[in-house]
């Protein structure tokens, strides 16, 4: 058994290449401590979000504050909120970020196969995005 200390882990930044926006993560725990399990508390300043993506054996999002976006490649964006609880299908390709005057914060969980856990796209447009969340 480890206790980490709370915050004894750092923030990051997310890599500039998979989001668009200011977007912080803070790890929870990875493939090399888990085997598979790879989750992340991932914050989403007002009009953050993801590139288009996919998980290979899918993902699960918990949010945990504020309200957001998400949307799956053939459906229309979806508005997310505190206590809301997201299942996306291995291989859907996919986005979810902020709504774009809020902030947003999630747990993302998801499982690594052969060291994946993500296939990064590109870039969700501004279109995208504007698209009215429902």
């Amino acid at each position: 058994m480890e206790i980490r200390p709370a915050h004894s882990i750092p923030s990051r930044q997310a890599p500039v290449e998979y989001f668009t926006g200011t977007v912080w993560q803070e790890p929870i725990c990875s493939p090399a401590e888990t085997k598979a399990l790879m989750a992340l508390i991932v914050t989403f300043a007002p009009g953050a979000r993801t590139y288009w993506h996919a998980h290979p054996l899918g993902q699960t999002l918990l949010v945990l504050s504020g309200s957001g976006l998400v949307q799956r490649r053939t459906g229309p964006v979806q508005t997310i909120r505190a206590g809301d609880r997201v299942w996306i299908p291995p291989g859907e390709v996919h986005w979810h970020g902020a709504g774009p005057d809020t902030m947003m914060r999630h747990v993302a969980m998801q499982e690594a196969e052969e060291g994946v856990s993500t296939h990064w796209l590109e870039p969700v447009s501004d279109a995208d995005y504007r698209q009215q969340g429902g």
